[in-house]
This record gives structure tokens, C-alpha cells and sequence, in this order.
């Protein structure tokens, strides 16, 4: 399974980086009915920081971002779907217990892993930016002063030489 397919399927909903029940369920190979059945019965192993039920904003808001929306009777569920943290995708190998279950797993881990890492990742970037900004910036607010001083007089040499000359020349020539 690639790893591009399941980031695609990676939300930030509350925060969170979340994966919905029918987005599961279709890499699963089952019902999202089915899905939600099997987190139903094991409803304890899920606390709210692992799975929680968006509201109808939170879902409609999303599924304005799907690219695949098709329209007709009964294309979506009435109810609201799950919305499952990456405890809650770990928490569900226990729950769906086959071997295809398994091997999903691992590639959700994985992806989220990777999301986490590419995150932190990031940040460090942006954190050691703004750390040379605040440190030099005097620096560069200096050297762009001079820059701009260098330009201006630059301009007012140019302008200078385009004048013409009064007064006694050599050779007679003026």
C-alpha cells in the first residue's frame, strides 16, 4: 500500500492529524457499518484523545475538500462519521483482529510517523529562521542601509557625469 495514499487520507480536524471511519473501512476492505460495529462493542478501548464523532459542521466543512464527492440518494451516511487519532488506529489492530487489518496498521503507523517527523522536522527549520532573524537582523538592517547609501550615491555620480562641461578644455575641444 503506498504511503501517499493513506497521507491522503490524513486529516486535521481539532487539531489533530485524524483518519475517518469510511476512509478506514475502504482500506480495510469493509463496511464502514461494519467498522463502527466492531468499535461499538469495544467502545472502552477508545477514550476521546483516541476517537471522537465530528459534528455535521466539522464533516460538511471536510467533505468540501474531498475530490471525489458524487451526488445522489443515500452516497453518504446520515450519521456522522468517526473521527480516529493515531492511538485510535492503533487501538483498532486489536479490534479488527485479520491479517489485512495487520499489514494496514502497520502502513497507518508509518504514515503517521512520517507526517509527525516531517512536522518536527519543519519546525525546527522555521524555529532556527526566525532565531538568525532575531539575531542578525541589526546586521542586515545595517548592510541594507549602507546598500541603499551606496545606490543613492551611485545615482548622484551618474548623474554627474551626464553634465556638461563648462570652462577651458585641453585640445579645444569642449
Amino acid at each position: 500500500m503506498q504511503l501517499q495514499k493513506i497521507q491522503n487520507r490524513i486529516y486535521e480536524v481539532r487539531g489533530q492529524n485524524v483518519m475517518l471511519d469510511f476512509d478506514l473501512a475502504d482500506l480495510y476492505e469493509t463496511e464502514t457499518k461494519r467498522l463502527k460495529e466492531a468499535v461499538r462493542r469495544n467502545i472502552d478501548r477508545f477514550p476521546n484523545d483516541f476517537m471522537f464523532e465530528l459534528t455535521r459542521e466539522e464533516y460538511n466543512s471536510l467533505r468540501t475538500q474531498f475530490a471525489t464527492l458524487e451526488a445522489g440518494r443515500g452516497k453518504y451516511s446520515k450519521f456522522n462519521p468517526f473521527a480516529f487519532t493515531e492511538q485510535g488506529v492503533a487501538m483498532l489492530a486489536s479490534v479488527l483482529n485479520s491479517p489485512k487489518a495487520i499489514q494496514v496498521n502497520i502502513q497507518i503507523v508509518r504514515a503517521f510517523v512520517f507526517i509527525r517527523q516531517y512536522a518536527l522536522s519543519h519546525k525546527d527549520l522555521s524555529d532556527k529562521l526566525r532565531e538568525l532573524e532575531t539575531r542578525y537582523n541589526k546586521h542586515f538592517k545595517d548592510i541594507g542601509e549602507a546598500l541603499n547609501y551606496l545606490l543613492q550615491k551611485d545615482k548622484q555620480i551618474k548623474t554627474f557625469k551626464k553634465r556638461k562641461r563648462i570652462g577651458f578644455t585641453s585640445g579645444g575641444k569642449q
